[in-house]
């Protein structure tokens, strides 16, 4: 079975980000850390605490990320990548919504709300990564 998950790029604080994700969503969170692998040798220890793979499943979700590892490109907050959240009612979403809402830009915050369409709300959470959530009719 093929299956399309996301799967994010954090700099450095990739932990920390998951464990959020973990706090809104539950479920379970495996973390592997590059200190933890044979990759060890072949970065600095200044590196090894980042991750080399985070996974996050529950009954609603399922996604993974790591840190940026990459030994000569830079890491770089993409804006082409969003994570979009779809529920039937207000409620589911409101609940999920309020929770990665905590410490998100204000700059393009859309607050969660009935549209003609149904339900939307978007934001960029504290980590930089985008968030629309889309319900009822959407």
């Amino acid at each position: 079975m093929l299956r399309l998950t996301p799967f994010l790029l954090f700099d450095g604080n990739c932990a920390e980000a998951m464990e959020f994700y973990r706090s809104c969503f539950d479920g379970e969170l495996t973390i592997t850390r590059l200190a933890d692998t044979p990759m060890r040798d072949h970065f600095p220890p200044a590196q090894h605490h980042k991750l080399v793979n985070a996974h996050l499943k529950s009954a609603a979700i399922e996604f993974s990320a790591t840190d940026w590892l990459h030994p000569v490109q830079t890491w770089r907050q993409g804006n082409a990548v969003a994570m979009y959240v779809r529920a039937n009612t207000f409620d589911e979403l409101k609940s999920i919504f309020d929770k990665l809402r905590v410490g998100s830009s204000e700059q393009f915050f859309v607050e969660l709300t009935e549209m003609p369409f149904g339900i939307y709300g978007s934001f960029t959470d504290r980590f930089g990564v985008p968030w629309f959530f889309v319900g009822g009719n959407a």
